[in-house]
């Protein structure tokens, strides 16, 4: 384990090419890595999250992307992830691969990864049609009761990011609240980095908390308000005004990369980021 800038821990750790899982499930979204990876220019990634959110339609309007494996594809509570929707209907700025999951597929394929399984199990796609839009969901008999279930390939990323309140200075890291998959993307993954919101002596009891030991941890960046504009518990709200905001910036190619360009790829991290936000709100 070891403490890097975001800047360093990218380039030390990220690929082009390399398969990669921002997760956070609407709470500690990696919003900071996401753009780091932008400015860092990475490229035909394969990127992996339950719901996309704002800051996977950024990476695919930005080209980082040639593949997307997915749950449920929208800017929450506003409608359409417009950047992604122009890559699958119309191929810009680039063609991206989809493959498509629920909630339940997607965990059963972190847990998977987790466990160094080759698949993963559940009792859902039984019901609906998506297996004929996915070929990689299939069907597999129990070999104890013989009942059919579904099965999904597992998820063993490159390089996993989360976004955490807390490490400490031996590098274990704690997060609470709404904790998604993080647990399970984290263990998947060769690779784990996490920003965090503040580096403490010792970490506190949290309810609803999880810690990840140091020795699963590659490397653990300070990088304040890193979750923006999602929301770090006991730190910070979640911006609604931006999701909203989002869907006009998003719609329009041009409006989205001068958006981009002003607040990510002319900015230096995500201080400046934030720094670039509030410039434009005063």
């Amino acid at each position: 384990m070891a403490f890097l800038s975001l800047r360093e821990a990218v380039a030390t750790h990220v690929a082009d090419g390399a398969s990669v899982a921002l997760e956070g499930f609407t709470h500690l979204i990696p919003f900071a890595a996401g753009h780091e990876l932008i400015r860092q220019h990475k490229r035909d990634l394969h990127l992996i999250r339950m719901t996309p959110d704002l800051v996977y339609d950024q990476l695919i309007g930005m080209g980082c992307a040639r593949k997307l494996t997915f749950s449920w594809g929208g800017n929450p509570g506003v409608g359409s992830l417009h950047r992604l929707r122009d890559a699958v209907e119309h191929r810009w700025p680039r063609p991206l691969e989809l493959d498509e999951h629920s909630h339940a597929g997607m965990a059963a394929a972190f847990c998977a990864g987790a466990a160094r399984l080759p698949f993963g199990t559940l009792r859902g796609y039984l019901d609906n049609d998506l297996g004929q839009a996915n070929t990689r969901v299939r069907r597999v008999e129990c070999p104890f009761t013989g009942e059919r279930l579904a099965a999904v390939p597992a998820l063993n990323p490159d390089v996993t990011f989360l976004h955490a309140q807390r490490a400490d200075r031996a590098g274990n890291v704690a997060l609470h609240g709404i904790v998604g998959a993080a647990r399970e993307a984290a263990m998947a993954a060769s690779k784990l980095i996490v920003t965090v919101e503040e580096i403490v002596d010792a970490l506190p009891p949290a309810m609803n908390g999880i810690v990840l030991p140091h020795w699963i941890v590659t490397a653990v960046a300070h990088c304040p308000g890193g979750a923006y504009p999602s929301y770090a518990h006991g730190f910070y709200a979640r911006d609604n005004a931006f999701y909203r905001e989002w869907d006009a910036i998003a719609r329009d190619r041009a409006t989205f990369e001068a958006w981009m360009r002003e607040h990510v790829l002319d900015t230096v991290d995500h201080a400046a980021f934030l720094a670039s936000l509030a410039k434009r709100a005063a």
